[in-house]
């Protein structure tokens, strides 16, 4: 784990201790004219802004790849951390994987966080003619996976004979700079997903659970359903959870002078269905806009005491923020940094 990860003294609702806040900002990784050049100028404009990591989405449409990307910015960068978030893990095999990775994390001097999921884009593994299993498989060759990463990342021989993967006599080369390995992170919406996560990660996101065809449920961006999922980790964890830090992603922020009437206007454009990627199965209320963890409305100050509130009664510090959104977010980092 990072130095700036380490718990602060004050607990929160669940009685552990706080950690310090760290922010994460997401490139978009879009294909388009000058994209490179413009994909590495946002990783350094979320350095010079104060954001501790930049991280790359992992996808098979039209955007550039994360592992030659995360090389680019290992020296086009000097100081914030550099992360996948996430690499779909049917796309690789973890051996090879293993390898780019701590590449990465030397060419970076050792800023590397490594995120690996399940894959959960259907087309993409389709029109690849790649397969896609069924739910309980692609969590099976996760944990493989995982377990196999966690050793070769470390720069230990790997010998291991799984259901999915057969691994003999394998190194782990290079030795990554960061000890005992950069940190693994994963994590989901849903109990399985989430109890995996508690089993391997250093980084565990929580995120809401999403439909069969990739809808987000609209339940699950409330805090109490927020809470049930950590409260989940927790459990899952066991003694270990005090070792691992919490990460959401902060999908919307509006600044705004009326959080109530601008929370208004938001519930009136989810009940006329102008959020398609949202799968409306609970009415909301306006306080409870207000209180989720993946809505940000208000103005700095008030934006700031509610990421505070998210942290005091879940646990959850290290904040994520869409591409789209991190320049408005990077005031909100002054008024936390010392939190």
């Amino acid at each position: 784990m990072t130095e700036a990860a380490a718990p602060v003294a004050e607990l929160s609702a669940l009685g552990t201790p706080l950690r310090p806040f760290r922010f994460a900002a997401a490139g978009e990784g879009n294909k388009q004219e000058g994209g490179a050049r413009k994909f590495i100028a946002t990783a350094q404009q979320a350095e010079e802004y104060g954001y501790d990591t930049f991280v790359v989405p992992d996808h098979l449409g039209d955007q550039i790849g994360p592992i030659a990307a995360l090389g680019a910015l290992s020296q086009a960068t000097d100081k914030i951390r550099l992360g996948t978030s996430v690499l779909a893990n049917g796309f690789r095999h973890p051996v090879v994987l293993a390898k780019e990775l701590a590449t990465i994390d030397v060419l970076s001097k050792g800023r590397l966080e490594v995120g690996v999921g399940a894959g959960w884009i259907k087309d993409e593994f389709e029109n690849a003619g790649i397969p896609y299993e069924r739910p309980g498989v692609r969590l099976e060759k996760l944990d493989e996976s995982l377990t196999i990463l966690d050793t070769l990342l470390r720069g230990q021989v790997c010998n291991f004979d799984g259901k999915h993967y057969q691994v003999h006599d394998v190194k782990g080369t290079p030795r990554p700079r960061q000890g005992p390995r950069p940190p693994l992170c994963t994590g989901g919406g849903g109990p399985k997903m989430l109890a995996l996560a508690a089993k391997h990660a250093d980084i565990v996101s929580v995120v809401p659970q999403t439909t069969k065809n990739g809808k987000g449920l609209l339940s699950g961006i409330t805090l109490e359903k927020t809470i049930e999922k950590v409260e989940l980790v927790k459990a899952a964890a066991g003694d270990r959870f005090a070792d691992i830090e919490l990460n959401w992603a902060i999908t919307a922020i509006v600044i705004t002078d009326d959080r109530e009437k601008t929370a208004e206007m938001a519930l009136r454009a989810i009940e006329r269905g102008l959020h398609p990627d949202l799968e409306v199965d609970i009415e909301l209320t306006v306080e409870q806009i207000l209180e989720s963890p993946y809505i940000a409305i208000g103005t700095f100050e008030e934006i700031a005491e509610q990421v505070k509130r998210v942290r005091q009664l879940t646990s959850m510090s290290y904040v994520g923020i869409f591409p789209t959104q991190m320049d408005a977010f990077a005031p909100v980092i002054e008024l936390l940094r010392e939190e």
